[in-house]
Formats: C-alpha cells, structure tokens, sequence
C-alpha cells in the first residue's frame, strides 16, 4: 500500500506540472518564430520579442538568422531600458562573429545604448546635459563609435557615430569645464585651476575651452598669481578674440531650479 503522503506528495507535482506555461512555438519553423517576434517588437511588447528572440536562438543555432536575432534581441533590450543586458548581448555577438557582416551595426547600437543612458529622475523637467552627468556611459559610447569609425570607415554608421564622437568629446571637456566651475564658485580655487587645464590639456580646441580659460583667468586673479593670469588671458584673446569673458562677463553657467550650488 502506498503511504497517504506519498500520493499527495505527487499529486500536488503533476499539478504543478499542469500548470506549467504551454511553450505555443513547439512545431514552429525558425522562421515562423522569428516573423512572430518582429511582429510582437514592431508593436512596442519587447518583453514578448525577447522571449521569442532566445527561443529562435536555441532553435536555429549556427545559422545567419540566430545571428539576427541575437542582434534584435540586443536592441530589444535597449528599447525596454536595460541598458546592461543589451550591451552583454552584443559583446557576445561581437565576441562569437567577428566576421558578421553585422559587426559595424552592433558597435553602433552598443555606442547608441550607452550614449542615450537615461537621465534619471529629472530628465524630462530640467535642462540637465551630457556634460553634468557620469561620464562612464559617455567614454564608452564613444569608444564604441571609434572602433566603428576606425574598423568600418565606409560603413552607413560611420558618419553618425563621427558626429556622436564629436558631441561625446565636446561634452566630456564641458564636464571638466562645469565641475571646474563649482570649485571657483566655492573659492576651491587651486582645484578649478586643475580642473580646467584638464579640460584644456586633455581636450584641445573644443568650444569648452573658452570658459575653461575665464576661470583660469579669474582663479590665478584671486589668488594673486598675476604671470599666470596675463598668460591665460593672452590664449583667450588669441583664440577667442570675440569672448565675452574678455568683457568681464561672469563665467557662471544659470541654476536649474532644483540645483543647489
């Protein structure tokens, strides 16, 4: 005879096993599975394509349509926010099929999902850039775009990941530029000046440099280091003869609302 718990035990699995979701793709072709997963991303439900994305992987493994749906899985994943399992999906790419005529668009969507890196709480509500946030996601995107320029100089991507290249650059010595800034504006005088010959050293000609040579102007002014003051002001007349800061203008940036310094 059978123990009482025992039976109840098992019952209690198979219904368990009952209730286990129906995998609706068993009999599906490769490429019936992946028209259903474009079709459920071309609808915006990019949880459902992901899903559908790996199943397609697993299934048609070794073929150039897993290749696709690897790659669409990857922008599937950016599109839903998850910005760190979108850029896994395609390193592996990346990793698995250097030869893929695909390469270049990967290195693309990997530099576009870390330069559109969400702002945060405040993003749709205020004024805040590039320049005044974590620049990891800007240094990586941008390394992403170089090796794109660099490997695939005639790819369709190239000539917007140039252009990104540029903004990235511009921003990340406007960063320097902008925490240069809170330092004069705290009297932290010695620490703006380091600041903004980083700016001007490590980024040379980009529009930044304008203020970053003000602040100069007015840190080595205030702290009474009259050579250096006179050698910043005559780079600012050689290379921006018609700067504001010339005219005495203060260098400060105008306070969002919710900025408290």
């Amino acid at each position: 005879m059978v123990p009482a718990g025992l039976v109840l035990a098992t019952g209690l699995m198979l219904a368990g096993c009952s209730n286990t979701p129906k995998d609706v793709t068993v009999g599906w072709s490769p490429e019936k599975i992946y028209s259903q997963a474009k079709e459920d991303a071309d609808s915006g439900a990019w949880d459902k394509a992901i899903g559908m994305f790996e199943k397609l992987e697993g299934r048609a493994a070794g073929t150039v349509l897993a290749q696709q749906a690897q790659i669409d899985k990857a922008f599937a994943q950016y599109k839903t926010g998850d910005k760190v399992q979108a850029v896994a999906t395609l390193d592996r790419f990346i990793r698995l099929h250097p030869s893929s005529p695909a390469v270049d668009y990967a290195l693309y969507l990997k530099g576009l999902v870390n330069f559109n890196d969400n702002l945060g709480l405040f993003s749709s509500i205020v004024d805040q850039d590039l320049s005044e946030r974590d620049q990891k996601a800007a240094k990586d995107a941008y390394e992403s775009f170089r090796e794109l320029s660099a490997r695939f100089p005639d790819s369709k991507y190239s000539p917007e990941a140039r252009q990104r290249m540029t903004y990235i650059v511009n921003s990340l010595a406007a960063y320097e530029v902008h925490v240069a800034r809170y330092y004069a504006s705290r009297g932290a005088h010695v620490a703006a000046i380091n600041r903004a010959q980083q700016a001007i050293s490590d980024f040379p000609g980009v529009p930044a440099n304008e203020e970053a040579l003000s602040i100069l102007i007015s840190s080595y002014e205030a702290m009474g280091m009259t050579d250096l003051r006179n050698d910043a002001q005559r780079v600012l007349e050689k290379n921006f003869p018609a700067s504001p800061y010339l005219k005495g203008q203060a260098f400060k940036k105008s306070k969002s609302w919710w900025r408290f310094w």
